[in-house]
């Protein structure tokens, strides 16, 4: 299972090392390779959360997320996603943003560090939201208990991730975007539009997907009702699921778009660091495309295993790993945060989350194994 699900993974590091070997030499591929690495560790967390989304779509969505999903992570998120950012801050043409990567990567290094704050403020609000909406809502397992419970109850107050995201962004482009030195200057405007338009993202893309996904479950709880009481089904359901289908389609296709969108966000910190290893676009795209392909993997992998119901927590240390990146991608609209401590930060809370999972598990077999002291009652007594 191993090789079937990474091997697409392990073919592209072999031809991509090959390639950079050719094209730039033995320094082109070890920056690659480094490349590959950072982009693994920094999006570990995304394919936890991406499984988590994933495994709710049927086989012909998870191809799409593995193909055309794929594509866009590669050449979109990591080769064009940049340069359209550098055209659209700098105000030059799309045509002369492509010249100025591949004929000047200073340059090109300098305008996108400019259009850092508006990428933190976008992408930080979006993980953010992810992150609160997550915490806010009561679920059957809870890792940090203490925590959890109290905030679920906090979240019965409507719109309350909202307002926190907006009060943050406020605080953030009143005192950090003010003055981002290196940055450009006072970038307040520019901090407080990215930031909504953020969230204005987030409301859309996952409120759709979150309707079609309640409208998905009510049909479904709706026709499992009528087959048990022997009543018509629905005309959809009795014609082939048509309907159903068509609906399920909808649905998977805005989870494809929440999908895409989250992995845009984890995407910002990965092409901004990999400014400290190399400027060069082609470099830059085929080091984090290599690592991309593996997050995928990882992501069909966890799915396929079931991981997520066999470690329960799992999707608990991934979020949290999310908050976490969400405040670090703010911070960064001032102050510079190392690659390494991004990093770290989400591998050590969901190594910690996993670990927790091993310990709960360990319990419950403790708990199913040992012998009941009740005595049973015959039945009729």
């Amino acid at each position: 299972m191993l090789l079937k699900t990474f091997g697409w993974s392990f073919g592209i590091t072999a031809g991509g090392l090959a390639l950079a070997c050719l094209l730039w030499g033995m320094r082109g591929m070890a920056i690659v390779a480094i490349l590959s690495v950072l982009e693994i560790s920094l999006s570990f967390d995304n394919a936890v959360i991406n499984a988590g989304i994933l495994r709710k779509m049927n086989a012909f969505w998870q191809k799409i997320f593995l193909t055309i999903g794929v594509l866009i992570a590669v050449l979109g998120m990591r080769l064009i996603f940049p340069v359209i950012v550098v055209a659209i801050t700098a105000k030059i043409g799309p045509v002369n943003a492509v010249k100025v990567a591949v004929q000047d990567p200073d340059r090109y290094e300098s305008l996108v560090t400019a259009a850092h704050p508006a990428i933190a403020a976008f992408g930080g609000i979006f993980l953010l939201m992810i992150f609160l909406d997550f915490i806010f809502e009561a679920r059957e397992h809870q890792w940090l208990a203490w925590l959890e419970r109290p905030l679920a109850r906090l979240g019965k107050l409507d719109m309350l991730s909202v307002v926190i995201a907006l009060v943050l962004l406020v605080i953030t482009s009143a005192t950090l975007a003010t003055s981002v030195g290196n940055h450009g200057g006072d970038k307040s405007a520019t901090v407080l539009l990215s930031g909504v338009g953020g969230l204005i993202t987030y409301l859309i893309v996952g409120g759709v997907s979150g309707y079609f996904e309640d409208k998905l479950d009510e049909d479904d709880a709706d026709d499992r009702a009528a087959d048990e009481n022997g009543a018509a089904v629905s005309p959809a359901k009795a014609a082939g699921g048509a309907s159903a289908v068509g609906l399920a389609g909808r649905a998977a296709f805005f989870l494809f778009l929440y999908l895409e969108v989250i992995d845009a966000s984890f995407s910002f910190d990965g092409v901004i660091g990999a400014f400290a290893i190399t400027n060069d676009v082609f470099e830059m795209a085929l080091g984090l495309g290599i690592g991309a392909m593996y997050i995928r993997s990882l992501t069909v992998f966890l799915v396929r295993r079931g991981t997520l119901d066999d470690y329960v927590y799992l999707e608990h240390g991934a979020h949290y790993a999310i908050g976490a990146l969400a405040f670090i991608l703010l911070a960064t609209v001032k102050f510079g945060v190392n690659e390494i401590i991004t990093g770290l930060i989400g591998v050590v809370l969901i190594a910690a989350s996993y670990w927790s999972s091993v310990a709960r598990n360990r319990r419950e077999g403790e708990v199913a194994d040992q012998p009941s002291d009740r005595t049973e009652v015959p039945s009729g007594v």
